[in-house]
């Protein structure tokens, strides 16, 4: 916002501190700079100039592309704020592609290049500060009217305060409560101030839109991790769908500006910018609405979790010949009874009841002649493996604990199982190795990305092999067996402790659709309208007013989700409820707003508000609606 240079001059020095953020994030990315301490410290200064940088820019930038435009070239204006919407969602989309790539594929200090995908965004400010620098003479540039922020507060501080102080019933009322800054500030900026608080009274609403549209990046993002992501022709990852709203955005702006609106105003509706925000409002809680149908079916589809006092239980037999497991209660009577070849496992998890929620389990095992009885304790809600495994001419068993929950992040858990002697070291990618026990050792899970593993490196002491593990697919978690069986030689038994994710990440499409509609129909009408509202000398104050709303967005999400205590699904339902509430209220608002006309920013000269004579005034001023 312009304070003591004109906008241009605020534009380029906030510019100046951007790009010097991101000259201090990436040397905070050298490895070779400093230990963690120093890194840590060098990121948080860039990142807060970033910050501030950013924060003064964009308020500035909108106003100032408005300020291009007399008046009479309201509809180009309107086109304008819509190209610049769509340049922001272009640029997000280029760098969403781009920067992981200056990361990952390209290698400094032999680790990913962070520094480089801090350092190209701001060598490109700088290139993009450079040519709107070249481009300054031609620019209308309306006079600085000096730190327009503190004039408004104190002018707002003074009306206040001169009503109480002149709250006896002897002084006349004034029409309007800001007409009691009359006595010190001048008639015009109280007349703008009036015009600010107008639209800014309109403003209480909107952060409801932004909590929802905000939850792209999050809960959604969350909501893909359990989902897959094959879509047969590409393979995407769950973060890649915030890739979608940008690359609509891209395309809904044109459609909606060229054919849309078009084809409504032929139809004769006045579909005004408040009526489009209502619309976008509406649209946002259908998407949210078919969100929460989405997770509702994800919730279906996923496997069944053990409740209070339960376990699920599965056997995986490693003998070399079939066994009977008995699963023997408190007085021996039969809970389980299973009969299961060699290398094979129950065909699926068996729930048993406990008791307490911790408990001692029999079993017995029946192998050719030998009959063995052995004891584990299980605890509740939780997912095992019983695993049978040869001990002489006789059999032994170990208990494991599953993963019980999909992974969070959409990647595939894997875990081994070495029968083998000698102590096995696995290579799962160029970061991710483990190390597994010999003689029946069991590895952690570890996750990794989705994909096929056809060739895994492996090693011994004294030998190097591969192994297949094949798919490895969204969401599920695998146990592997490495074996060494005569006639077959090295390999890994695959088994899915988890099945994989099973819903198609297509069906989120239609509430990106939705929401990406309602971001166009709000987001880039209210930016026009901000600035149409807003009297000259508010034109920044009211933008950054419009980027505030969508920080006390975040705000309202962090309270909800804190305190809510819902699943997911009715999460959703209650921001959509929410929004649907606030539209409404919205609604009746821009009902009753009478829209700023240029004609209505000016007051004729010869109206006056009189200075207070004693205790009396003689107030005669244009009556404004609140």
């Amino acid at each position: 916002m312009s304070i003591t240079s004109d906008t241009t001059g605020t534009i380029i020095y906030l510019s100046l501190v951007y790009v010097l953020g991101h000259v201090i994030k990436s040397l905070g990315a050298l490895p070779i700079l400093g230990g963690h301490m120093v890194h840590t410290v060098l990121s948080l200064v860039g990142l807060s100039l970033i910050a501030l940088g950013t924060g003064g820019i964009k308020p500035c930038v909108a106003a100032f592309g408005g300020d291009q435009f007399e008046e009479k070239h309201a509809e180009e204006r309107t086109r304008y704020f819509s190209v610049f919407y769509l340049s922001i969602n272009a640029g997000s989309l280029i760098s969403t592609f781009v920067t992981p790539m200056l990361r990952g594929d390209v290698k400094c200090f032999g680790e990913d290049c962070y520094a480089l995908a801090f350092g190209v965004p701001g060598l490109l400010m700088v290139i993009a500060l450079v040519v709107f620098a070249m481009g300054s003479r031609i620019y209308r540039k309306p006079p600085p009217e000096g730190n327009i922020v503190t004039q408004v507060v104190k002018c707002i501080w003074f009306a206040i305060s001169n009503r109480f102080k002149n709250r006896s019933g002897d002084i006349p009322k004034r029409q309007h409560w800001l007409d009691w800054a009359a006595e010190k500030y001048p008639k015009q900026l109280i007349m703008d101030v009036k015009a600010l608080t107008r639209v800014l009274f309109l403003y209480i609403p909107l952060p409801m839109f932004w909590a929802l549209l905000d939850q792209q990046g999050s809960r959604w993002t969350l909501q893909a991790t359990r989902m897959n992501g094959n879509l047969g022709f590409f393979v995407l990852q769950p973060d890649q769908m915030q890739v979608l709203n940008p690359f609509l955005v891209l395309i809904f702006i044109p459609l909606f500006d060229l054919v849309i609106y078009r084809l409504v105003s032929k139809c004769g509706i006045n579909f005004s910018s408040l009526r489009k925000m209502a619309v976008g409002m509406i649209l946002a809680c259908l998407a949210f609405a078919v969100a929460a149908a989405v997770e509702i079916k994800i919730n279906e589809m996923a496997p069944p979790q053990p409740g209070p006092q339960e376990i699920f239980l599965q056997v995986l037999n490693l003998a070399d010949d079939e066994v009977k497991v008995t699963v023997l209660g408190d007085e021996n009577n039969s809970l389980l009874a299973e009969s299961i070849k060699s290398f094979q496992k129950t065909p699926d998890y068996s729930k048993l009841h406990l008791k307490t929620k911790s408990q001692d389990f029999r079993f017995n095992l029946e192998f050719r002649n030998f009959s063995v009885y052995t004891k584990h304790s299980m605890e509740e809600r939780n997912w095992y493996s019983l695993i049978i495994r040869e001990d002489g001419k006789s059999v032994s068993s170990m208990m494991v604990k599953d993963a019980n929950n999909k992974t969070t992040n959409g990647m595939t858990a894997v875990r081994f199982v070495n029968t083998l002697h000698k102590k096995v070291n696995i290579s799962l990618g160029a970061d991710i190795s483990l190390d597994v026990g010999e003689d029946y050792g069991v590895s952690a899970y570890r996750t990794v990305q989705r994909g096929e593993y056809s060739v895994v490196h492996c090693r011994t002491e004294d030998k190097d092999f591969s192994l297949n593990l094949g798919l490895l697919d969204f969401g599920a978690a695998y146990l592997f067996v490495i074996t060494n069986r005569t006639n077959q030689g090295l390999q890994a038994w695959k088994m899915e402790d988890i099945p994989a994710n099973k819903m198609s990440i297509a069906w989120q499409l239609p509430q990106y659709a939705l929401v990406t509609a309602a971001e166009v129909m709000f987001s880039v009408t209210g930016l026009e309208f901000s600035y149409s509202q807003a009297p000259s000398s508010m034109k920044s104050v009211l933008q950054a007013a419009w980027l505030l709303t969508v920080a006390f967005g975040n705000i309202i999400v962090l309270i909800v989700a804190q305190f809510s205590g819902l699943v997911q699904w009715a999460e959703f339902i209650l921001f959509s409820c929410l929004l649907l509430v606030v539209c409404l209220i919205f609604s009746i608002m821009g009902y009753y707003y009478v829209p700023l006309k240029p004609e209505d920013i000016q007051e004729p000269a010869d109206k006056q508000i009189p200075r207070i004579q004693g205790n009396m005034i003689n107030l005669e001023t244009k009556k404004t609606r609140f």
